[in-house]
């Protein structure tokens, strides 16, 4: 991205959806994550289980998923930088944390260091991109009628303090409250462990 009003475009043509918007932020900010995670993978028993691609995966669906929903502001891109360097952080914690909980024994897996066939195309498949729009559909019809109106005027834009007038109260509780619902849907679905 190089200016503002580029990146405030394409957050604004995120939350409405728009797939080439998608394909776009991927193909810049894809390498980033993949490099935060090899350089948070330090254990080469998880390398032979895990991918980056993996944990890269995990990372952008839980993004796009909480930024359609308008649950974040970003108004530079290194404010989105920094929200997808701390989600691939937390994610490789978080399943470090769960092979060890769940005393799963990398070692036992089988396989060399060899690599894995040839490197995915970093453009999402027709598959992904209707598998995607299903996944925004089923998390919409989890949210209430009145986390759905906070979504839209996201969607169209306005900030926390103008939803805040427009339906009664402060604008960090309407952000809170948008916050919890998408929580709540993301632990309905089975989605991720709580990682942003």
């Amino acid at each position: 991205m190089t200016d503002d009003s580029e990146f405030a475009d394409l957050v604004q043509r995120l939350r409405t959806g728009d797939e080439q918007a998608a394909v776009e932020l991927v193909r810049h900010y894809e390498p980033l994550i993949r490099r935060e995670v090899r350089m948070q993978l330090r254990d080469r028993r998880m390398c032979r289980v895990f991918d980056s691609m993996d944990f890269c995966q995990s990372v952008l669906a839980s993004f796009f998923v909480r930024a359609a929903s308008g649950q974040y502001d970003l108004d530079q891109p290194k404010d989105l930088v920094g929200l997808l360097v701390t989600m691939a952080r937390n994610k490789v914690a978080s399943e470090g944390r769960r092979q060890f909980r769940q005393r799963r024994d990398v070692r036992r897996t089988s396989g060399g260091d060899d690599a894995l066939g040839a490197v995915a195309h970093p453009d999402p498949t027709p598959s992904q991109q209707v598998a995607n729009r299903e996944l925004l559909e089923q998390v919409r019809s989890h949210l209430s009628e009145e986390e759905l109106r906070i979504v839209e005027m996201r969607r169209q834009g306005l900030s926390w303090a103008e939803i805040a007038a427009q339906l009664g109260g402060q604008a960090q509780a309407r952000r809170m409250q948008l916050a919890r619902g998408v929580e709540r849907v993301v632990q309905e679905l089975g989605l991720e462990d709580s990682d942003a």
